[in-house]
């Protein structure tokens, strides 16, 4: 079984916010994989399905985003699912708009919502997806950035790395995640 948690904050007031991307990602796969958010434990909204014969897991931590891993953790251990299991999406403000990474490790980079993950889990050794929102004007305060919306400029460019974050997490589903890594962060370069 894999879990692949999105990063955002509940609520209308956060819709389709910068810092909300990884619950963009998660409402995408729901729909391209028929597997809707119907179920509310453990602190966020989450459904199960399969894909390719894969037992999988999305989920939308409702615990906004500096608690995530209050989220994150207890779903793991009631499912038994191992970290190495785990693929999470969020926001990188040290990503130009429209670039993702992809690493199987790593500190939380000073994102609060990975912090609050690691902490619980114990450990950095878990997939994630890095999507790029660039980062602010010299002098405009960071808070308001990631809780503001993209520009219409910005919006195709965002839709289009939501789905190629979409698609990679599908690929993982089927193959190792370092050979996921070595495809995306290689076509985006």
């Amino acid at each position: 079984m894999k879990l692949i948690a999105g990063l955002g904050n509940p609520g209308e007031g956060y819709k389709e916010t910068r810092h909300n991307i990884g619950f963009a990602v998660i409402d995408l796969l729901s729909r391209k994989f028929q597997i809707p958010l119907d179920q509310s434990k453990f602190r966020g909204l989450f459904g199960k399905g399969k894909v390719n014969g894969e037992d999988v897991i999305l989920l939308k931590p409702m615990t906004y985003m500096n608690a995530s891993g209050e989220s994150v953790k207890p779903l793991l251990d009631y499912y038994r699912i191992p970290p190495e299991n785990l693929l999470v999406v969020y926001d990188e403000l040290d990503l130009p708009v429209g670039k993702i990474r992809l690493r199987f490790k790593g500190s939380d980079g000073g994102h609060r919502g990975m912090k609050s993950i690691i902490t619980r889990l114990g450990t950095e050794e878990f997939n994630r997806i890095r999507i790029g929102i660039g980062r602010p004007e010299r002098g405009y305060p960071i808070v308001d950035y990631v809780l503001g919306r993209f520009s219409p400029e910005e919006k195709p460019v965002i839709d289009e790395m939501v789905q190629k974050a979409a698609d990679a997490c599908e690929m993982w589903l089927e193959k190792p995640f370092l050979e996921v890594m070595n495809v995306y962060n290689k076509s985006v370069e």
